[in-house]
């Protein structure tokens, strides 16, 4: 299952990220993932940000690039915000202590899943955001893909509370 957002600017990319926090699955038995791919500046931490305050992150959410794990309280259970951009192969990943992190009372959300060389665990969904290259050039495109029963639960709870795709 897939689904596409037009998204004319920030607004509109935090209006995903909150929308994509309100289907969260805490109930589910184990972690949930959210893969997030995109070239630099294409909004995977402004989307990351805006799902992290909507689950009830009251500190600044920043991004961790360099610390590469930034951790934080949720209302519901633990939220995890990974960048694996300085990654140089997969088994730094191990380095990163991720299997910690892979409980039923935490969500991951992993910026450059591509670094880690398939040795992450399967996401339940892939958010691809891309540069729009519409007339104007303003905004970015989303392409969100479900990639597990759990993920395909969240993104129909998604296209729900914001339905207007492309």
């Amino acid at each position: 299952m897939k689904a596409t957002w037009r998204l004319p600017g920030a607004r509109q990319t935090e209006d995903l990220g909150a929308a994509l926090a309100r289907g969260c699955p805490w109930d589910e038995a184990g972690p949930r993932l959210i893969y997030l791919s995109g070239e630099l500046g294409a909004g995977k931490t402004t989307l990351a940000a805006a799902l992290l305050q909507t689950l009830g992150v009251e500190e600044i959410v920043r991004s961790p690039s360099y610390a590469l794990i930034e951790t934080y309280a949720a209302r519901a259970g633990e939220a995890v915000h990974i960048d694996l951009y300085r990654l140089r192969g997969s088994e730094e990943l191990q380095q990163l202590g991720l299997r910690d992190y892979l409980n039923g009372h935490t969500l991951l959300l992993i910026e450059w899943p591509e670094r880690a060389a398939g040795a992450l665990p399967p996401a339940d969904l892939e958010v691809r955001l891309e540069l729009s290259d519409a007339p104007g050039g303003a905004g970015r495109n989303a392409h969100v893909e479900a990639r597990s029963s759990v993920g395909e639960a969240w993104l129909t709870h998604t296209r729900a509370v914001l339905p207007n795709q492309i």
